[in-house]
C-alpha cells in the first residue's frame, strides 16, 4: 500500500508570523526540524511539504518533495478538508499521512505505529494524542468528569485525549466517504511529555527553543 506524508504550509501566520520557517538557536528551522523526523519514518514511501510560496524549498531536506498548491489555501476560510481534497487530487495513495510541523517533536516511532495500525487494516485512521487524566472543569464552573464530593485519584479518572497536530492518518476511502481525516475506527497513538508541545504563539516558539537546545537536538 502506497503511503504518503505531507505537511500543509503556509507562510502568512496570522498569530505567529513566520513561525514555520523561525530558527531555534542552532539555526535550524522549525519545518527542518520536524522534516528530519519525517524522513525517517520507513513506512512513507513519499513525503511532500505543500505550499503556495516556493521559498520553502529552501528549509527542505533530501527525501522531501515541494508540491505547489493554490494561493486561496492560504486564506482565513480555506478549510482543512479543501487542503486536503485538494493535495488528493494532485497525488494519488492508498494511505495518506497529514503532518504539521507546529507539533515538532513527537518520536519517529510514534508516527510509525500511527502509519501501522491504519496498514494493519484493524482501523480506518489513526492520530497522535495526549493521554489526559486530571480534574477538570468546564467554563459553567462546574466538574466536568469528576464529583466534588467524593474528589478521586487522578490515575482512577476515565482518560481523556487531547489531539496533537503531528499526525492524522487515514486511508483514501475515509476521506473519500466521510471528507475527514479521522474515520469511524481510529486508532489513537498516546504521545507525553516535549511530544505534546503545540506551537501557537509567540511564548509557545521560546519553550519550544528551550526544550529543542537542551532536550531534542542532542537525541
Amino acid at each position: 500500500m502506497k503511503t504518503v506524508a505531507f505537511v500543509p504550509i503556509k507562510l502568512n501566520n496570522q498569530r505567529t508570523p513566520g513561525k514555520n520557517t523561525k530558527k531555534f538557536d542552532d539555526g535550524s528551522a522549525l519545518i527542518t526540524v520536524f522534516l528530519r523526523t519525517l524522513v525517517k519514518v520507513k513506512e512513507f514511501d513519499e513525503i511532500y511539504v505543500f505550499c503556495s510560496n516556493q521559498e520553502i524549498k529552501d528549509y527542505l531536506i533530501e527525501g522531501v518533495e515541494y508540491l505547489e498548491r493554490p494561493k486561496y489555501l492560504d486564506t482565513q476560510e480555506a478549510t482543512p478538508q479543501q487542503i486536503m481534497g485538494e493535495f488528493i487530487k494532485r497525488v494519488d495513495a492508498d494511505i495518506y499521512a497529514v503532518c504539521h510541523c507546529t507539533s515538532p517533536f513527537v518520536t519517529a516511532e510514534h508516527f510509525s505505529e500511527c502509519v501501522n495500525a491504519v496498514i494493519s487494516a484493524k482501523n480506518d485512521s489513526s492520530f497522535t494524542a495526549e493521554k489526559i487524566q486530571r480534574l477538570l472543569w468546564s467554563s459553567d464552573n462546574k466538574p466536568f468528569n469528576f464529583d466534588p464530593t467524593n474528589i478521586p485519584r487522578t490515575q482512577d479518572l476515565k482518560p481523556i485525549y487531547n489531539e496533537v497536530s503531528a499526525a492524522y492518518v487515514f486511508k483514501k476511502e475515509v476521506f473519500e466517504k466521510y471528507k475527514r481525516r479521522i474515520g469511524i475506527n481510529p486508532h489513537i497513538t498516546e504521545v507525553s511529555g516535549v511530544e505534546c508541545v503545540d506551537i501557537d504563539y509567540p511564548e509557545d516558539f521560546e519553550i519550544a527553543n528551550a526544550i529543542y537546545m537542551s532536550i531534542v537536538k542532542w537525541r
